[in-house]
């Protein structure tokens, strides 16, 4: 009886033991097994900071209007699905616009009230035109090609409607690269008018015609009292079509270079960037404006919702209109 009452007592106290009794030093535990009781509580210590930090950063965060992800407050795209967690509702057309839009690229309308489109100045309701550059609020008509304007170049031709995009254009015109990119451009103009020889006949045929040249010329200055005149042989050559093709791809190239070097930079505002990129724009050669925002083409950033990311102009192939969104 005294055996069993006394183990009855002992296996008791070996039950109710706590947490706290189990793990502290005694003369039976062993340092190691101190070590990994500290372990463990770190360990749960860690695991619950973190749960009570992802129950805050839930609480405070954004839920992604596509997919219901919680993202950081601070997130503009969701990390799941890479929408905007922002979103607006155009007012012309009722499509669902990112917060910091200020184009509908759905319907072709500025949507931002408060924001001259000309110049980025702030207006109040009551204003009819812009207090800094005396914009009016219904667009301007372009003097060139008639098309009714949102912004400071016509997105139809690229004409400077304001004064400030005037200014900007010409700044543009007397950089060395923009010479550069537009005489590269006007020969490139000057031999898609060409017409390329396409067999025996047209080079004999152009022989001719020089010679032909050469006599007139010289019968005009013998005219003019010239005894001798001097004829300077014409510096055109008739090419074949592989050789004008070649001579076509050499400039492209070129230009597309200069144009990467002139991208347009990431700007706070989307106006200050659409004018940047209008400025830039060079004559004579058919071009799209692929932007930042959506990797999409169009015709200008005049088109694009957030020109603000930056983007660049690029040659524009046979059989590519059909790519641009905007060309409306």
């Amino acid at each position: 009886m005294y055996f069993c009452q006394t183990f009855s007592k002992k296996a008791l106290n070996n039950i109710i033991m706590t947490e706290e009794t189990t793990f502290r030093p005694s003369a039976g535990h062993s340092g190691q097994q101190m070590m990994q009781h500290e372990e463990l509580s770190l360990s749960r210590e860690t695991t619950g900071n973190m749960a009570t930090q992802t129950r805050a950063r839930q609480a405070e965060g954004v839920a992604c209007p596509h997919c219901g992800t919680v993202n950081d407050a601070e997130a503009s795209y969701c990390a799941s699905c890479g929408k905007p967690l922002r979103v607006g509702v155009c007012p012309h057309c009722g499509s669902e616009l990112d917060i910091d839009a200020d184009f509908c690229e759905v319907c072709h309308h500025y949507v931002k009230t408060d924001i001259c489109s000309f110049c980025g100045t702030e207006l109040n309701i009551e204003d009819g035109f812009c207090p800094q550059c005396g914009s009016p609020r219904g667009g301007i008509v372009c003097p060139t090609c008639n098309t009714l304007n949102d912004f400071a170049f016509c997105k139809q031709c690229g004409t400077p409607l304001t004064d400030e995009a005037r200014q900007l254009a010409e700044q543009f015109r007397q950089q060395p690269e923009y010479e550069l990119l537009a005489e590269k451009a006007h020969m490139l103009d000057e031999l898609s008018m060409e017409v390329p020889y396409s067999s025996e006949r047209d080079v004999v045929r152009d022989q001719m015609n020089e010679k032909l040249r050469e006599r007139i010329l010289t019968m005009l200055a013998k005219d003019k009292g010239v005894a001798k005149p001097e004829i300077p042989p014409t510096n055109k050559q008739r090419l074949s079509k592989e050789e004008l093709a070649s001579r076509k791809a050499e400039l492209q190239q070129q230009i597309s270079n200069i144009l990467d070097r002139i991208a347009t930079p990431a700007m706070t505002s989307p106006i200050k960037a659409r004018n940047y990129a209008m400025a830039q724009k060079p004559a004579g050669v058919r071009l799209a404006w692929v932007c930042n925002f959506k990797h999409a083409m169009h015709s200008s950033p005049c088109g694009c919702a957030k020109p603000q990311l930056g983007g660049k102009w690029v040659i524009l192939g046979k059989g590519t209109r059909q790519e641009i969104k905007d060309d409306k």
